[in-house]
């Protein structure tokens, strides 16, 4: 489809940028990165500026040429990005917008498009990453609930949630695939122990969740029991075909960010330099030009396909190529966890292992779109 402005695009960005100009100058400052509760509340308090602005729901709702105006305005005005409750905006929200019955949607997608709760994934185990389908994390049905007994870890923002979505087996008899359902979890209910895990940047944005007979009530099932897999490739295809997209817009200005500076410390001489900045504007051009794709794809049919795994492969190993090329153009100074961009590129380590390794994307590009047989 055309993605170029039309007239009404250009005054939506005008008016998003006047708008923009106007609040974020008013806002309190960030908190400290260690400052969960204080971060929980500034993230909330933006997405409540969203939502009193009439701007929530452009994630969701709005056409895809909107959206993907939304998210170029606010990145290159330094706007708050959707932080804490990423989880609740763009993975489990969708999925609930998509799969969930009328009363779900209304009691859950409201209070996430008002900034009041927070969500997490609880999806991958000690012994179930890739290989998620192996989820071992057991739930069977007591009347009106489920009561569930296992371990969760990689959690992002488990100590300052309200709500996990929670990938649970509820048939140990039926083939991995099968026989897995998809509830969302209350986060204080009895039962519910998080551990806090420290990155190598050394921030605590991920947890372990350990579950002793938590009840769930069935009413929070999303799905059917045992169709829970099929809801996670929901979750999957939102998580990697659209909700990076205002990643890629901060890429691109990082890496203008980098032009300069290697023009400012002398750097720029260096052709060999010169040629990977080239090359990087070139991938994450490219990285765009299919992100509107994927966006356009999700909004006409509710759910992004399996161009997000081409997206998610090709963006993880261009963000660790970026931040890399960073470290050249800091050179000593990129051993300075203070200095810009050095703490973005030991997290940058990770997106080829969160979010579905690359080696599951290739495995998924390779059998759903060229249509090569499984491995043995």
């Amino acid at each position: 489809m055309d993605l170029a402005d039309t007239p009404e695009d250009a005054e939506f960005r005008a008016r998003l940028r006047e708008w923009l100009g106007k609040v974020l100058p008013t806002l309190p400052p960030k908190p400290s990165p260690d400052d969960w509760p204080g971060r929980r509340a500034h993230d909330l308090g933006w997405q409540r500026t969203l939502y009193d602005a009439g701007y929530a729901d452009v994630h969701w709702a709005a056409a895809p040429t909107v959206r993907l105006i939304f998210l170029e305005e606010t990145e290159r005005a330094g706007a708050p990005y959707v932080g804490a409750n990423f989880v609740g905006l763009l993975h489990a929200g969708p999925t609930i917008a998509a799969e969930g019955s009328a009363g779900q949607r209304a009691r859950w997608l409201p209070p996430i498009l008002r900034g009041e709760e927070v969500w997490c994934q609880g999806f991958s185990e000690p012994d179930a990453g890739s290989d998620l389908a192996s989820l071992r994390t057991r739930a069977w049905r007591d009347g009106d609930d489920y009561v569930v007994s296992g371990s969760k870890i990689w959690t992002s923002h488990a100590e300052v949630a309200d709500w996990c979505e929670l990938l649970v087996r509820t048939d140990p008899t039926a083939a991995k695939h099968r026989g897995i359902t998809w509830l969302a979890m209350r986060m204080d209910a009895p039962g519910v122990t998080v551990r806090p895990l420290r990155t190598l940047a050394g921030s605590a944005e991920f947890a372990e969740v350990f579950l002793d007979e938590v009840r769930v009530p069935v009413a929070h099932r999303v799905g059917d029991e045992n169709d829970g897999w099929r809801v996670t490739m929901v979750t999957l295809s939102f998580e990697r075909g659209t909700a990076f997209v205002g990643e890629v817009v901060a890429c691109r200005r990082v890496l203008g960010e980098l032009a300069r500076e290697a023009r400012r410390n002398g750097r720029w001489d260096d052709p060999a330099l010169r040629r990977r900045l080239g090359l990087l504007d070139a991938e994450f051009r490219a990285l765009w030009r299919l992100t509107q794709w994927n966006v356009s794809e999700a909004s006409a049919g509710g759910v992004p396909g399996v161009g997000g795994s081409v997206f998610k492969l090709r963006y993880s190993h261009a963000r660790q190529e970026l931040y890399d090329t960073a470290a050249d153009v800091l050179g000593d100074e990129a051993l300075d966890l203070d200095r810009p961009w050095v703490l973005d590129r030991l997290s940058s380590l990770s997106y080829t292992i969160a979010a579905g390794t690359s080696q599951i994307q290739r495995n998924i590009v390779a059998e759903r779109i060229l249509g090569l047989p499984k491995g043995r």
